[in-house]
């Protein structure tokens, strides 16, 4: 086992990275000093480690409450996050219960995000079976729904206590998740570490091949990259905001679309295309660069072309990147690549260039 810390004094915690971690009920016992647990999870991933994070809790005294919700993005809403209130509420849940996510993004998403509302607060620990929620969204406290005009408007930043990674569930992802999982991983390189980059690309074949061992060393490093971001910016107000590579583009596509047609990961991929394209449009990147970036997406098995949304393509994907959460002061803020490895964040990107960026990259 490998353990990441979140550096954030008070609401810090710690990432545990290994293969058979879900099965160590010594690692939850420290956090569950009440009997009080709920345990949300979904229909795809409860047969497969239900049973097990049940004995697991099982043999710590504790019996929890299961809730069970349907599997996909496309309830990822606000109907679902209800489906958990009123089991909370029913079984007289209390200030001092803990609720364990236990599933990949969505779940953690949900069931972060119900654990920030309920009784305004309570303790919460994300245990992502799936490759981009280890590596992403079960770290750094980001907790929400979607909504019809935007993707992951409606939340809170609520940390978790405790994340645990498994790499060993990462054998039952289907194989376009797993792909899904890598945008992410790709993105810490880009943005941030070239060398983890160049990394990637060595090992691309056996990471899709799930080397446990290689895909052990691509979470921890990534969650090392997310773990520093976030504390260095919690609240997204400077650096944090770099991790967007790709997403205000993917976002676009994932709305426009309707949610659940692309995976999330899929989405980003090409929207990191596009965020090249136009680094490449300021004089930021070179060809060469931009190639590189669609070879080692494709690598990983991902799309690196935009879905085309409307006859006025371009216009439809502005209209919806304007309801993204970077808009600040009316201003879209997109994440450019300087370089490959060092990222940054402008507001000074006209509608021509980015009408530009999407139109050489979208079928």
């Amino acid at each position: 086992m490998r353990t990441v810390n979140v550096a954030l004094a008070e609401r810090g915690y710690a990432i545990h990275i290994g293969r058979g971690v879900l099965s160590a009920p010594d690692l939850l016992a420290p956090y569950l000093t009440h009997q009080s647990v709920a345990v949300v999870t979904n229909e795809t991933v409860a047969p497969l480690y239900l049973h097990t994070l049940r004995a697991n809790l099982a043999e710590l005294g504790v019996q929890p409450l299961e809730i069970v919700l349907p599997d996909g993005e496309q309830y990822k809403n606000w109907q679902t996050l209800n489906q958990i209130f009123d089991a909370l509420l029913a079984h007289h849940c209390e200030r001092n219960s803990t609720l364990i996510a236990l599933g990949g993004g969505v779940i953690g998403d949900m069931g972060g995000f119900a654990a920030a509302c309920f009784q305004r607060g309570i303790a919460f620990i994300q245990i992502p079976t799936t490759l981009l929620a280890q590596v992403d969204s079960s770290v750094g406290g980001k907790t929400a729904i979607n909504h019809p005009l935007g993707k992951n408007m409606i939340g809170a930043f609520h940390q978790p206590r405790l994340a645990l990674a498994d790499i060993s569930t990462l054998a039952t992802l289907p194989d376009r998740e797993l792909s899904a999982g890598l945008a992410e991983v790709i993105k810490y390189g880009l943005i941030r570490d070239a060398d983890f980059l160049s990394w990637l690309e060595a090992n691309m074949t056996g990471l899709m091949a799930r080397d446990e061992a290689l895909l052990e060393e691509a979470v921890f490093r990534s969650c090392q990259h997310k773990a520093e971001v976030v504390a260095a910016d919690e609240r997204e107000t400077g650096e944090r905001a770099l991790l967007n590579l790709g997403h205000t583009f993917g976002h676009a596509i994932e709305t426009g679309l309707g949610y659940g047609v692309w995976l999330h990961g899929e989405a980003v991929a090409a929207g990191t295309v596009m965020a090249a394209r136009l680094s490449a449009l300021l004089g930021y990147l070179t060809e060469a660069d931009v190639r590189r970036v669609e070879a080692v997406l494709q690598a990983a098995g991902l799309p690196v072309r935009g879905a085309r949304l409307a006859k006025a393509n371009g216009a439809r994907y502005l209209e919806l990147m304007r309801h993204d959460k970077k808009v600040q002061d009316g201003r879209l803020r997109l994440v450019v690549l300087e370089a490959i490895g060092r990222a940054a964040v402008s507001d000074r990107v006209a509608d021509t260039e980015l009408l530009a960026a999407i139109d050489a990259t979208c079928d």
